[in-house]
């Protein structure tokens, strides 16, 4: 069963057809299926680990638009296509860009329709137009995209506070609440649009060591920022071991803070906010990377289960 589960992901990739028509792009499905296998642990929700896999895979794919492929132009379009979500203003895309688009409304859909019908609450709102979401995340890489080419190193703060939202994060944990279907109630919906401090603080530490790692996936060779870049910046004279020890102190105060966020009471399911832990949990093993480009301490993980 272990086996099948973990094929599932390759076959819907396969299936849609990214890869072929991205070849820039990553490909690298069972890695993105790592993510929920670790976050939603359960043996009861292997239909979400599956659907979760969806949303991760394109955060995956558009980062690499922005970073690696699209043109400022290209992507000033594309930002607004997600923002408008309308037939006017998907045409002025190129083909690649309209792929992407098309599977990202084609996968939106999907889920809202499986949380509809399993719970009877249409996120399609929270999914694909809220200011949480794919709107915002391209809003977050198009500020990055414009930073590098402008050669602006920002402030710390205002790199982390985009930062925290171009790390996905949000999308992810949204995606989990809903296909989850724990406390969907109007209250609980707007506070996990309003990106609350457990899903920003999960972000972060993402963010942050992300930014630790001295080397990126061998696959994706395009050009983000750094905290560590800024830090140093806004502090001449600072070594590269004093700046990274500033990150790792920021890093375990957010760690206090997100085991604050999550104790009782909170608005959230225990199943949720374990799911906010594990996310957080998931970062060392997803960003160390060794000398090669490589992460061997996942790929023995995954060898492992398969």
């Amino acid at each position: 069963m272990l086996l099948f589960i973990s094929l599932y992901p390759i076959r819907w990739w396969e299936d849609l057809g990214l890869a072929k028509e991205l070849k820039f792009a990553r490909n690298q499905p069972l890695k993105w299926y790592m993510w929920p296998l670790a976050v939603l642990p359960h043996p009861s929700l292997s239909e979400q680990r599956v659907e979760l896999t969806k949303p991760i895979s394109l955060i995956y794919i558009i980062d690499d638009i922005f970073d690696v492929h699209g043109t400022l132009d290209e992507l000033n379009l594309f930002t607004e296509a997600v923002n408008r979500w309308e037939y006017e203003a998907v045409e002025p895309l190129p083909d690649y860009m309209k792929t992407c688009f098309n599977a990202l409304n084609g996968i939106t859909n999907e889920i809202s329709s499986k949380v509809y019908k399993d719970y009877g609450w249409n996120p399609i709102d929270s999914l694909r137009k809220s200011c949480i979401q794919w709107a915002i995340l391209c809003n977050a890489f198009l500020v990055e995209a414009r930073w590098f080419r402008m050669g602006h190193v920002p402030k710390t703060d205002e790199y982390l506070k985009n930062g925290i939202i171009s790390s996905g994060v949000h999308v992810v944990l949204v995606h989990i609440f809903f296909l989850l279907g724990h406390g969907l109630t109007k209250r609980n919906v707007d506070i996990v649009d309003d990106f609350p401090g457990i899903i920003s603080s999960a972000a972060t530490i993402l963010r942050l060591l992300d930014d630790l790692g001295s080397t990126k996936d061998k696959n994706q060779e395009g050009h983000d920022g750094s905290y560590l870049d800024c830090y140093m910046k806004e502090n001449p004279g600072t070594s590269i071991e004093n700046a990274r020890c500033h990150v790792m102190h920021s890093i375990s105060e957010t760690w206090k803070l997100l085991n604050r966020q999550c104790l009782p009471p909170n608005p959230f399911s225990s199943c949720f906010t374990k799911a906010c832990l594990n996310v957080a949990r998931m970062v060392p093993l997803m960003y160390s990377y060794d000398g090669n480009q490589c992460l061997p301490n996942l790929e023995e993980h995954m060898k492992s289960l398969v």
